[in-house]
């Protein structure tokens, strides 16, 4: 990790903090999910595994793949570990496939106010997660 340019590290440190930022809230919404309690999305949906029992897999998934990996990454990559790199490759994917789904199932079926807290919890996450496969696209000779 030493080989990246000063440009390569002040784009990589804002994608980890944005990354960790999504982490922490989806660690602490789905935590609640799986306890049993409904989640209000900013479209007025909730999340509700009482109503819905595919939101547990969801949490589940999320509590113990998505947010262990994307923490995986973020300490691989500033203990410089190459691998950090292939986690984060995989983190950024996770990140447009889940938001591209969320977001198009709350456009089609809830048609929400768009209001900056909806565009925070659906589409925002496209952009971090392309963002992070843009980066990783660019410094592929470092994977």
């Amino acid at each position: 990790m030493e080989d990246l340019s000063l440009l390569s590290r002040l784009t990589l440190y804002p994608l980890l903090g944005l990354l960790a930022f999504f982490s922490g809230l989806l660690a602490w919404f789905q935590a609640q999910v799986l306890r049993g309690k409904a989640m209000p999305n900013p479209d007025g949906s909730f999340d509700d595994w009482h109503r819905q029992k595919t939101h547990y897999g969801i949490a589940v998934a999320d509590l113990f793949i998505t947010v262990p990996a994307t923490v995986a990454a973020i300490v691989a990559i500033f203990l410089s570990l190459r691998w950090g790199l292939f986690f984060l490759s995989m983190v950024g994917y996770f990140y447009v496939w889940a938001n591209t789904m969320t977001t198009v199932t709350s456009l089609r079926f809830e048609r929400p106010k768009i209001t900056l807290m909806w565009i925070i919890v659906f589409p925002a996450g496209i952009v971090v997660g392309l963002a992070v496969l843009a980066w990783v696209t660019l410094h592929l000779h470092m994977v």
